[in-house]
């Protein structure tokens, strides 16, 4: 079956032992990763150095003019080479293009359209799944998706299924670091159609505008009124990059924190309390403490544009040659001592700053204020509910394919 008809949204994972192995390695990194913290905090390994304590974390993420995103070469496949601006360096391109969507993407449609849609949506879901639930597809992807898609204006297409392109998108942009020829293929199907069916939506827009409000109609009225920034390729460029580099990760995360609460009766029956009294502030804290104990990813990477240093002038400081690869482990930061207190106990108060889940520095996520609000709201209809569980046996526990969640089957009253 052709790529752009599947219905798989996962490609299969390795499998048996492989899959048993990447298992094993995932759970074994943070006790490697506190080992890096005490007593080797930045290591070389080849071309490719690994940053573990919180400070040096977040100074290769600050510093953008010398440990740049290395996203450039994969997007001009998926984009046919057309620039988007959350690839970019800190340039006036990259603020005319964030300038651009920031007139679209309005933070006052988070508490007047985004939150609320997605507590709906949820809520229904969990009603229509009378007692027993899969989180990852049939909650989580589902809403995410169909609530983004939506606001971004950008509808399901008629000759395949975007939850499929958007992951594979996402998959191919930044989890394939070992350049998987099989992805790509199907990458050279996916990306040609996702801009022709965006494309063909700004036509029939233009043609009938209507009265949707979306990020698709805010665009074509600017551009309407002449405003520099909107473009029929750069409102497609800046459109498909939201789908690719939004959608796909809440499937991935969400699931993790529920198992996380899981794992901790008391947790989760603090979370429960909350979503019960509408305390979306103590929610958000629960779930974003869940996901410090499995985040979205590892590390995240960067590649040194000139020859620097990290950590200078400390006893760990490490020369950094250009062209190096930097891996900055983000969920070694939130579990390092020296900046986050007691980093092994389950504390849903913590301050802001011990979270690093959304990046720092120029390249924090552009969607930030988004997920802040729908990554709680998602699980707040299924945590309402009495006698949340999981399902017997291996269904109850969170399933991975590859790096991506694959299925949680819980119940409920």
């Amino acid at each position: 079956m052709s790529a752009l008809n599947s219905r798989e949204v996962l490609r299969p994972g390795p499998g048996g032992f492989k899959q048993a192995l990447m298992n094993g390695a995932m759970a074994a990194i943070p006790f490697a990763f506190r080992l890096m913290r005490r007593f080797k905090p930045i290591i070389s390994l080849g071309g490719t150095v690994m940053t573990s304590r919180y400070d040096d974390v977040y100074e290769v993420f600050q510093n953008d003019a010398l440990f740049a995103v290395p996203y450039k070469e994969k997007l001009d496949v998926i984009m046919d080479g057309q620039p988007f601006f959350l690839s970019m360096p800190d340039t006036p391109a990259y603020h005319a293009g964030a300038n651009a969507m920031r007139k679209v993407v309005r933070p006052q449609d988070v508490g007047a359209i985004i939150a609320p849609g997605c507590e709906e949506m949820a809520a229904r879901i969990v009603a229509e799944g009378e007692g027993r639930l899969e989180v990852v597809d049939a909650l989580v992807r589902r809403v995410t998706f169909d609530l983004l898609g939506d606001y971004f204006g950008v509808p399901k297409p008629p000759n395949g299924d975007l939850r499929v392109w958007g992951t594979r998108l996402f998959e191919f942009q930044f989890a394939d670091g070992g350049n998987d020829p099989a992805l790509r293929a199907e990458v050279n199907e996916i990306g040609p159609a996702l801009r022709a069916h965006i494309d063909a939506e700004i036509e029939k827009r233009r043609a009938s505008p209507g009265d949707k409000d979306d990020v698709l109609g805010r665009c074509l009225a600017l551009q309407a009124a002449g405003e520099p920034g909107f473009s029929d390729v750069e409102i497609r460029t800046a459109l498909m990059g939201f789908i690719v580099g939004g959608p796909p990760q809440p499937p991935m995360v969400v699931p993790q924190a529920l198992e996380q609460l899981l794992r901790r009766p008391e947790a989760l029956a603090g979370a429960q309390a909350a979503a019960r009294d509408e305390d979306d502030a103590m929610l958000a804290g629960y779930v974003f403490e869940a996901m410090r104990f499995d985040p979205l990813a590892p590390a995240l990477p960067r590649v040194a544009v000139a020859d620097g240093r990290i950590a200078a002038g400390t006893p760990r400081e490490r020369a950094v040659k250009k062209g190096a690869h930097v891996m900055a482990a983000l969920s070694s930061a939130m579990m390092d001592e020296r900046r986050v207190p007691d980093p092994r106990r389950f504390d849903p108060m913590r301050r802001p700053p011990e979270f690093m889940h959304f990046g720092s520095g120029h390249h924090t996520c552009f969607g930030i204020h988004i997920n802040k609000a729908i990554l709680p709201r998602m699980l707040k209809p299924l945590l309402k509910r009495p006698n949340l569980r999981r399902a017997p046996g291996k269904a109850g526990h969170l399933s991975k394919r590859g790096p991506f969640s694959d299925a949680l089957h819980v119940l409920y009253d």
